[in-house]
């Protein structure tokens, strides 16, 4: 287990230098071939000469690609100074970037609206993962039965309807009519009720999408399973059905569910922009929309960074629970 895990830490070191690499030149190599120049892309929309010029000073974007490279990495480690001539301005590690715009380092903005987004994806997920997982065995082990039609329908719906459509449906009906929820977003902190009230429409909404994923899935790998040979064995050995399902079915199904719950997850760490933009949730996702319209690069820069790494983390802890349910893991 412990050689297991070191090649897997290893690993992840390597994917995040890769995603470092790849981020830096997005958004500072590339713009050059295509014959930009990135200072103008750092500035917003107004800018006269010598504001680009002060840019261009502060990033060292006259140093050679290597230099610069250097200089963005050691910043997220050990922080960085922008400096141009007597003007310096410090960002301390570890440095996603600097909104020259805003004249505020990017990951205090990060670290304000992360819990937001935390709380979104992690109360949506648990809602998708319980429901859809759920749903999703009952309807392979009735297969053809009422309740498997209608669940995969509901489902299909589910995967069919916009977050954008059944966001706004839900806050017409649940909020503006009923008046049975929030539609207001109040920090944890503040008011834990009010907090959770106005939470709960984002939740739901997301979780449909998710869920129906998630039911669709379980079944069809449900289905494969209960077909294998050990299955049968199992059976065959007169084991109890609920023994059959829960000890030897559920951990092959739950392989393909565990992979994908690290990609989704990971990426709504991101920051959910749908569901975030509907509700006026004031996360990621929404700061990422505002920064897009408002050329606010950095911001774009810190939000693309922190996304790549969640993935990145949330597939480490996928792969660690796969060695939990699969033995054949730890040994591969």
């Amino acid at each position: 287990m412990l050689a297991y895990l070191i090649r897997r830490l290893f690993a992840v070191v390597l994917t995040l230098m890769v995603v470092i690499l790849v981020t830096f030149g997005i958004f500072f190599i590339i713009p050059k071939w295509t014959g930009v120049d990135p200072a103008t892309m750092y500035v917003g929309k107004q800018a006269d000469a010598q504001a680009i010029e002060a840019i261009r000073q502060k990033l060292g974007l006259d140093d050679p690609i290597i230099v610069q490279f250097w200089e963005f990495l050691r910043g997220l480690f050990v922080g960085r100074d922008y400096t141009s001539g007597a003007d310096t301005v410090h960002c301390s590690a570890p440095c996603f970037g600097y909104s020259f715009r805003n004249e505020q380092p990017i990951w205090p903005v990060l670290t304000d609206r992360l819990p937001v987004t935390f709380g979104l994806a992690g109360g949506a997920a648990i809602l998708w993962v319980f429901g859809g997982v759920a749903t999703g065995i009952v309807s392979a082990l009735k297969r053809g039965t009422l309740w498997d039609r209608s669940a995969m329908t509901v489902a299909l719906a589910g995967v069919s309807l916009p977050i954008y459509f059944t966001g706004v449906v839900s806050l017409a009906i649940f909020s503006y009519q009923l008046d049975w929820v929030s539609n207001e977003y109040t920090e944890f902190g503040v008011n834990p009720g009010d907090w959770f009230s106005g939470m709960i429409l984002p939740w739901v909404t997301l979780a449909f999408l998710y869920a129906a994923m998630y039911a669709r899935l379980t079944r069809a790998t449900m289905l494969e399973v209960l077909g294998e040979d050990y299955i049968r064995t199992a059976r065959a050995k007169g084991l109890r059905e609920p023994v059959v399902i829960g000890k030897h079915a559920m951990r092959s199904t739950m392989t393909p569910v565990l992979t994908i719950l690290g990609m989704d997850l990971g990426a709504l760490i991101g920051g959910a922009i749908l569901t975030e933009t509907t509700f006026s949730l004031p996360g990621l996702g929404q700061a990422a929309v505002r920064a897009i319209s408002e050329r606010d690069l950095p911001l774009v820069l810190g939000v693309t960074l922190l996304t790549a790494g969640a993935v990145v983390i949330a597939n480490l802890i996928v792969d660690l629970l796969y060695a939990v349910i699969d033995p054949r893991v730890r040994l591969s």
